[in-house]
């Protein structure tokens, strides 16, 4: 079972609701949230190779990743960050369930995902 089947499975087992993979949340770039919760204006990105120097962790990566990030947050949205490693666990499904807690629900997305 991939790492994103288990975070699925983990996020059902105990009652967060699934979110929206790849979800496309910007009108005009071709920007997507690795997971995504539209009505709550939450998602959740999964950086990887943060120690291997992968996309992530160079200098080029990170100037991109701040770009889309901080698009999103003027958009209204709420990121939480994870690694490969913490993703599947019960303290980022706890994390998560606490931030849905918190937050409003939001007008739903116009058709076609773009949230906005």
């Amino acid at each position: 079972m991939s790492v994103s089947a288990c975070f699925l499975a983990l996020l059902h087992s105990v009652g967060v609701p699934l979110p929206v993979a790849e979800y496309r949340f910007h009108p005009v770039r071709m920007w997507r949230w690795d997971y995504a919760w539209p009505d709550h204006r939450l998602a959740l990105e999964q950086d990887g190779g943060v120690w291997t120097r992968g996309r992530h962790g160079r200098g080029s990566g990170i100037v991109k990743d701040h770009e889309k990030r901080n698009a999103g947050a003027l958009l209204g949205w709420r990121l939480l960050l994870v690694t490969p490693k913490q993703l599947a666990t019960f303290d980022t499904a706890r994390m998560i369930g606490a931030a849905l807690a918190l937050g409003c629900r939001v007008t739903p997305p116009r058709p076609g995902g773009v949230g906005i």
